[in-house]
């Protein structure tokens, strides 16, 4: 989390593996280009991008600045503002697999610290396939630099693993080289200025605290909707589905920060200790349970404004008989003090009718037998709901009397919205992720213990899934998934929420 201080972090070379890549180009360099304009930087500052094609400094420079001018949220800055940002930018390129030239990365630290007169803190960020971490780790671990656990870093990117199993290899593997204070596991979801805010929201106001728990809360809903396909990621999205690609990872997190206990203070082990207490008391899914409390969905071919959109099935990369889901909804226990017996809806899916990301706190009807019954006609139980994107905001609904000479009850919102609150600009996710990184500050960041007790959570329903041979393609674009996932919660009695 960006320090109260503003203070900017110490002198810092940022190593880019898989520099010319898209993730660079899309998020990394626009992040480290406004945190620039933001006057978060060091002055001494040095971002590096590695990789094999074959860039000068100029024309890697006039590479990312098309990247700003495309995906920046402030794609014009100050006339002179990359002028004075790209000097900091360099190029070098390597191959991640050519042992000898790790040699090239100190000799570039050991060059900066002797110009600049100082000690560089050193982050080395794998923007690469995740096939390719281990051996640039291990190539990394070998350099002495990387011994000094005070200033030197390594950022992996998600996926951590397909399973516990490969999980619990790269974790070893990680370990083994680095010390885990010097591992950053980045989840970009955990930078959204609303995830963070949940815990503001839950600590820093007495008005919620008391109510938040299975006395008042009769369940949670968290969904992370697309509209879109696979937009060319069918290569990468055959070998995930949507419980590994979106559930294990992202919408675990947000289930965390809903239902943890309240730290002591904001140290990152602190947080992250609370994190795992939460998905260490998720209730473990019996194999003979998962057709009761998970359903897998995959969409088939349909239309949208006319126009014919191809089935998963049909997706460049995809395997014709694919039995890879593109819709996951799963009901969850957290099986402790606080939250016994509520039960925790996820559900993510591609082509649905519409893109948002909303966490939905329902508390247990009020009773109305002190009311005559004409003015319950739209009684409605009150509900908290998070908006995570594209809207960021807060809604808390209640019941309020309609003017008028009848007693007549209806249910009516207020509302926080950042738009509306603050001016400027929300910081990106990355942005704030990788100011945490350059400050030292691993509070966002996935542990080792984190990332296996996830895995531990969907792992009996992916075994489950792996050993039966799904009915699919089971729904059509711009519907709201299979009808199962309906069932999942109707139920209970309940329905899907959204804003």
């Amino acid at each position: 989390m960006i320090p109260a201080t503003n203070q900017r972090p110490a002198a810092t070379i940022l190593f880019i593996f898989g520099g010319s890549g898209d993730l660079n180009l899309r998020k990394l360099t626009p992040a480290l280009y406004n945190l620039y304009l933001d006057k978060y930087l060091s002055d001494r500052f040095a971002v590096v991008g590695l990789g094999r094609s074959n860039y000068t400094d100029e024309s890697f420079r006039e590479r990312l600045l098309e990247g700003v001018q495309s995906f920046s949220r402030r794609k014009n800055g100050p006339d002179d503002a990359w002028k004075s940002f790209a000097p900091m930018v360099s190029y070098l390129q390597m191959d991640a697999g050519d042992k000898a030239s790790y040699t090239k990365l100190s000799d570039f630290v050991a060059d900066r610290e002797k110009e600049w007169g100082v000690q560089a803190n050193v982050v080395f960020y794998l923007a690469v396939a995740p096939q390719l971490v281990p051996g640039i780790a291990t190539n990394l671990g070998k350099l002495p630099l990387c011994g000094d656990k005070s200033r030197v870093r390594i950022v992996v990117e998600k996926p951590f693993g397909r399973d516990l199993k490969t999980a619990q290899e790269l974790n070893a593997l990680l370990g083994g080289l680095f010390a885990e204070e010097q591992i950053y596991r980045i989840d970009h979801y955990l930078g959204k200025e609303t995830v963070q805010n949940i815990l503001a929201l839950r600590f820093a106001n007495s008005l919620f605290e008391p109510i938040w728990n299975r006395r008042y809360v009769d369940y949670v809903q968290i969904t992370a909707a697309e509209t879109v396909g696979l937009e060319g990621r069918g290569g990468y999205y055959e070998g995930s589905g949507a419980l590994r690609d979106m559930i294990q990872n992202h919408l675990l997190q947000v289930l965390c920060m809903v239902a943890t206990e309240a730290p002591i203070s904001f140290d990152a082990n602190e947080v992250r200790n609370k994190k795992v207490d939460v998905l260490n008391a998720i209730r473990r899914i019996k194999p003979e349970e998962v057709k009761d409390v998970a359903v897998r969905g995959q969409y088939g071919p349909g239309e949208k404004d006319g126009k014919p959109i191809p089935g998963y099935r049909e997706e460049e990369g995809v395997k014709p008989d694919s039995t890879t889901e593109t819709f996951a909804a799963v009901k969850l226990f957290v099986d402790n003090w606080r939250w016994e017996d509520v039960p925790f809806y996820l559900r993510t899916g591609k082509s649905l009718p519409e893109k948002a990301t909303v966490i939905t706190i329902q508390f247990k009807p009020a009773p109305y037998y002190a009311f005559p019954s004409e003015a319950t006609h739209s009684w409605q139980s009150n509900r908290l709901t998070i908006g995570i994107q594209p809207g960021m905001d807060i809604r808390l609904r209640f019941q309020a009397k309609r003017p008028g000479q009848t007693l007549a009850i209806d249910p009516v919102e207020m509302v926080f919205s950042y738009k509306d609150a603050y001016a400027g600009q929300e910081p990106e996710a990355y942005e704030t992720l990788l100011l945490d990184v350059m400050t030292g500050d691993a509070t966002l960041f996935m542990r080792a213990d984190q990332v296996e007790a996830a895995w531990k959570v969907v792992t009996p329903i992916l075994d489950a899934w792996e050993s039966e041979t799904p009915d699919f393609p089971n729904y059509t674009p711009g519907s709201w998934g299979p009808e199962a996932a309906m069932q999942l919660v109707e139920k209970d009695g309940f329905h899907w929420m959204m804003k």
